[in-house]
């Protein structure tokens, strides 16, 4: 008997199907349409842009010309790439345009499917951002569907690493502008660096449609992008501790790998206190539990960490005396990331290599925060199901799934499981013989450089050529992929997510002609096109009859959408193919969440070696796990987030304000309300209100306007004035400081007068709001523990967060005002020299943004002899940022502080 649920589905339809209906009257409008736009010239699909423009323009509603703008971005992919979209890739492109996420199967043409949200958005003339996975996929996606937007009038950009300036405004100020999540994040974090609006490179946050969504707002999601600058050396106490924990024994530490946590015992404790002791490292007379020892206990920590939770070849690889990490999703090598508070110097110490120097934080944003800048978000992938959830919840987003242009021909198998790792793999050779035999190409998915290495040493054994695709093999990816599917091809893969490079079965016909072009060079293009056209044709066929891709996983993992993603390599456009997961008790997943149940039901059943188990059952109970596993990173992100979110608010308010401070072209008034401001705390803290005369501390107030004004008023004789009361003196300060900065003003001259004050406000913001990100990280680091007080550590950070940053502007306030009543007229010369100098330390502050590495912010090693090289001691802007009691790089022989950078 059915279920209510499943009746109520037959009847009504799942909201899924219900969605997919509603938008079958709009893709049969722009079918419609087909037969009209077909007519129109090249010059005429142009102008029909510009019609819709200013049709837009005049008021009329996007969602009003959907039919006609699909209609001719059809007829353009249609003329400029020879494919037309079928109706799923015009619906797809219809609730991207809503802004939900289209959930596309491997194969169906996503890339193309982009093209008609981003045109219909992009007639507004605010930019429409395409966002992929890495600088590959952005720099070819760009350049394949320049030739679509080109067709319709529109300009196509890429933004992509260490891009020179004007290229990269260019490709911000284009329609269309490819680019990966990282470089958008870091433009965003350079652009609030920045002292000027025409060094800015981003112009609106308006849409952004994000290819493999999942990938990039979850996944990576789960740590933010830092801009950071280089804080003192500490390498000998890394190296120093280092020695310390191989001593340590099971006893002195617990490790959870549900958590991926590793706390040290008691008796650890009492083991480390001893052992630091006699090393010299903590002095006799304090213990681990000082205030004093903090930093210590911090390295010890990042230590054990290091040591206990990061693997060689799973977590990172060792690549020219460097130490690498790897992106547990994609098995990819992230060049240039490092893992912050010290755990990557902890990691180059214990594998010997140089350790770099520790950075502290310059701005920070995360993904999920960037993201919900835009106006409109939308995403495409093959798995965002088993995430709707957190879509929804994080960034507002609805799951659609699109249904597949042909149907699903691939068979998904049971999982099958063995009671040891060794009969797992022995029956994956078998399994992989058997498949090779018949000249079926099989891809075989693991979860770890080291398993798929094991693996490959397993297939040479048994005879099995194969190719190896890990972050070792990085450079070779797009032509192991595009070999995958040749007929008896082997390919170990580690991960398969993100690849953006389809797996065709008889192999990737472009990629054969290309080699066979460059082998003969002499040949006919035409005639060489043509030859292994027809031979791609009987090899496609051929892999077809020995039943298409077989992808063979040999573990499951934690997320259920990587498994997807695997299987979803085969079958693509109704193609044949076959899926089966290969498992062990052993395996990661199984061991850490429940396999003592299994176990013993396999004891029970009285299975002999070698043989597996298969059964929905085990699927299920599987999923669960992974279920499970899921929720938890989910709490884990939300709870990242929900402390993210104070600094957020603050964030946009620092960045607004130093917006409008580089647009504005007078900030006499803003730096007058400051002084003002400082002016009535001052009063308000010397003469306390309702007090009587002879409780005043006017000797103190004169001397606090002097030191944080330079005003200097007789205060302490208008206090034995008859009649004055505090807000006469208010008064009175308040024009005294207007008098003193009018006289400046026209000392100067207004034009300079207006540039100081920009740059002693957005310098004296920018250093303030460093020593904040500063402060914010050390609150959180230590906010956890006031559960143990039952006092919830996010209501408590919020709280402690807000006054730190009350606290911040009433010092910003007293720093712009100091610093503006200490300036005194100089020279030409001298004031020239002064600008320069505040430039140059804004700029050094930017260029420290520029140098930040695209995979997470991390500023790379100066080179020394490179800096001497450009040192001039004629130009201030090449001095980078001199001390105040250092030596003036100018050769006067006098202090920086009396000489070029003197303020007073």
């Amino acid at each position: 008997m059915l279920g209510l649920g499943k009746v109520a589905r037959k009847v009504f339809g799942t909201p899924n199907d219900r969605k997919v209906k509603a938008t079958r009257p709009l893709v049969e409008k722009v079918n419609a349409l087909e037969a009209d736009f077909e007519k129109l010239s090249d010059a005429q699909l142009i102008e029909k842009t510009a019609e819709f423009k200013a049709r837009h323009a005049n008021g009329e509603a996007l969602d009003a010309l959907l039919p006609e703008a699909f209609a001719n971005c059809r007829e353009a992919a249609k003329r400029a790439l020879g494919l037309r979209a079928f109706d799923v890739q015009l619906m797809g492109g219809i609730f991207l345009h809503q802004g939900n996420i289209s959930e596309m199967k491997t194969g169906e043409g996503k890339t193309l499917v982009a093209t008609f949200p981003a045109y219909l958005n992009a007639l507004t003339g605010r930019g429409v951002h395409i966002v992929t996975v890495n600088d590959y996929l952005a720099k070819r996606d760009s350049e394949w569907m320049a030739k679509v937007y080109g067709a319709l009038g529109l300009t196509t950009g890429v933004v992509y690493p260490r891009q020179p300036d004007a290229e990269k405004q260019a490709a911000y100020a284009c329609d269309i502008t490819y680019a990966t999540n990282n470089e958008l994040g870091f433009d965003y974090l350079r652009d609030n660096m920045k002292s000027e609006l025409k060094q800015m490179y981003q112009r609106d946050h308006y849409m952004a449609i994000v290819d493999e969504v999942d990938s990039i707002l979850i996944d990576e999601a789960r740590t933010p992008l830092i801009i950071s600058g280089p804080a003192q050396d500490r390498s000998e106490l890394y190296v120093a501790i280092d020695a310390v924990i191989p001593s340590l024994t099971e006893e002195h530490f617990s490790l959870d790998e549900k958590t991926r946590n590793v706390t040290f015992t008691d008796e650890g404790n009492e083991f480390l206190e001893e052992t630091l002791h006699g090393l010299g490292l903590l002095p006799d007379d304090q213990s681990l539990y000082d205030p004093e020892s903090t930093t210590l206990i911090h390295h010890v920590n990042q230590g054990l960490r290091a040591h206990k939770l990061y693997q060689k070849d799973k977590d990172y690889i060792v690549r020219d005396n460097e130490v690498v990490l790897i992106d547990e999703f994609t098995g990819r090598m992230m060049a240039g990331r490092r893992l912050s508070e010290g755990l990557h110097q902890a990691i180059e110490a214990k594998e010997g290599c140089k350790i770099q120097p520790e950075n502290v934080t310059l701005a920070s944003v995360t993904f999920q925060n960037y993201f919900r800048l835009y106006d409109k978000l939308a995403g495409m992938t093959g798995t965002a199901v088993t995430e709707a959830a957190e879509f929804a919840e994080i960034y507002g987003l609805g799951v659609v799934e699109v249904p597949t242009n042909r149907e699903i021909a691939r068979i998904d198998e049971d999982d099958k499981v063995y009671r040891t790792a060794q009969e797992k793999y022995d029956a994956i050779v078998q399994e992989i013989k058997g498949a090779h035999a018949k000249g079926q190409p099989v891809l075989v998915g693991t979860t770890s450089i080291d398993k798929s290495e094991m693996l490959s040493q397993l297939l040479t054994k048994a005879d099995l050529k194969h190719n190896v695709l890990n972050a070792r093999q990085h450079e070779q990816e797009a032509q192991i992929v595009a070999d995958a599917g040749k007929l008896g091809a082997v390919t170990i893969a580690t991960n398969m997510a993100g690849r953006g490079t389809d797996i065709k079965l008889g192999g990737n016909v472009e990629f054969k002609i290309m080699e066979a072009i460059a082998a003969d060079p002499e040949g006919d293009p035409e005639a060489i096109r043509k030859r292994i056209e027809e031979g791609h044709t009987a090899d496609e066929e051929a892999v077809k009859a020995a039943g298409g891709l077989f992808v063979l996983a040999t573990e499951r993992h934690e997320s259920r959408r990587i498994d997807n993603q695997l299987r979803g390599r085969s079958g693509r456009q109704g193609d044949p193919g076959r899926s089966s997961f290969f498992l062990s008790l052993d395996d990661d997943l199984m061991r850490i969440f429940g396999s003592e149940r299994l176990d013993k039901v396999l004891s029970t059943l009285g299975m002999k070696e070698g043989e597996a188990i298969v059964h929905p059952w085990v699927n299920k109970s599987l999923e669960r796990a992974q279920a499970k596993v899921e929720g938890r990173n989910f709490d884990i992100r939300k709870q990242l987030l929900k402390f993210d979110d104070v600094m957020n608010d603050q964030r946009k308010v620092i960045f607004s304000q130093r917006r409008e401070i580089m647009e504005a072209q007078d900030l006499s008034e803003i730096a007058q309300d400051m002084r003002h401001q400082v002016i009535d705390d001052l009063v308000d803290t010397y003469i306390p209100p309702k007090s009587y005369a002879d409780q005043w501390n006017t000797e103190g107030l004169q001397t606090a306007i002097k030191d944080l004004v330079g005003v200097e008023a007789p205060v302490m004789e208008w206090g034995d004035e008859e009649g004055v009361d505090a807000e006469v003196i208010r008064e009175r300060l308040e024009t005294a400081s207007d008098e003193m900065m009018a006289k400046k003003a026209e000392a100067f001259g207004p034009d300079t007068m207006r540039q100081i004050e920009k740059q002693v406000l957005l310098q004296t913001i920018d250093s303030k709001w460093r020593e904040h990100l500063l402060t914010l990280e050390h609150l959180r680091s230590v906010v956890g523990f006031r559960g143990y007080a039952q006092r919830d550590p996010l209501n408590e950070y919020k709280s402690e967060a807000f006054q730190l940053f009350e606290s911040m502007l009433d010092t910003l306030r007293e720093d712009v005002s100091k610093q503006l009543g200490q300036v005194r007229p100089m020279t030409e010369e001298e004031q020239k020299a002064m600008l320069q100098q505040m430039a140059a330390q804004q700029a050094a502050m930017s260029r420290a943004a520029e140098a930040a590495d695209p995979q997470q912010g991390e500023t790379p090693p100066v080179d020394a002899e490179a800096a001497l090289e450009a040192f001039d001691e004629t130009d201030p802007t090449t001095w980078g940022n001199p001390g105040r009691n250092d030596a003036c790089p100018c050769g006067s022989g006098k202090k920086f502080k009396h000489c070029h950078g003197r303020l007073a």
